[in-house]
């Protein structure tokens, strides 16, 4: 069973790092921001650990599966996503920050696991790749066809 500073310490861990790369996207004016990826992140450790909890408490008395709930979350948070995507023309915009929604619900996942090594490393990945490619992206001339 997770004990009560456990469960805080997991929580507190998820808008940490969730709130690292939303706040890189708040500093990009990004509509998604800091708010947004740590209530996502939050949710999710919650989600995470509601299903290992129920797993804890009913073990033995009923077949379980704690994945199922956490694999919603993967699915669902899709539409999250979908609501910050805007076609413009013919360009679309929001793609990126759909995207660091998603991850942010893994790195929630995780941590409401323990996996805290997988939450970490997430973490500086999707911080790379928002930071330095986006300067990447500005030297590199992009070829239309």
């Amino acid at each position: 069973m997770i004990t009560h500073f456990e469960t805080l310490f997991r929580l507190v861990l998820a808008s940490v790092l969730s709130g690292v790369i939303g706040f890189e996207r708040e500093a990009h004016g990004r509509a998604a921001g800091l708010r947004t990826h740590i209530l996502v992140c939050v949710g999710s450790t919650l989600i995470m650990l509601t299903s290992l909890y129920i797993f804890d408490i009913y073990i033995g008395r009923a077949p379980l599966d704690p994945t199922r709930i956490a694999a919603n979350v993967v699915a669902g948070i899709g539409f999250l996503g979908a609501g910050t995507i805007i076609r413009s023309g013919s360009s679309v915009i929001g793609l990126t920050t759909a995207a660091s929604i998603w991850a942010v619900a893994g790195i929630g996942l995780a941590v409401g696991c323990g996996y805290y090594s997988g939450a970490f490393l997430t973490t500086l990945i999707i911080l790379a790749t928002l930071l330095v490619l986006r300067k990447v992206e500005g030297v590199v001339a992009y070829k239309k066809d």
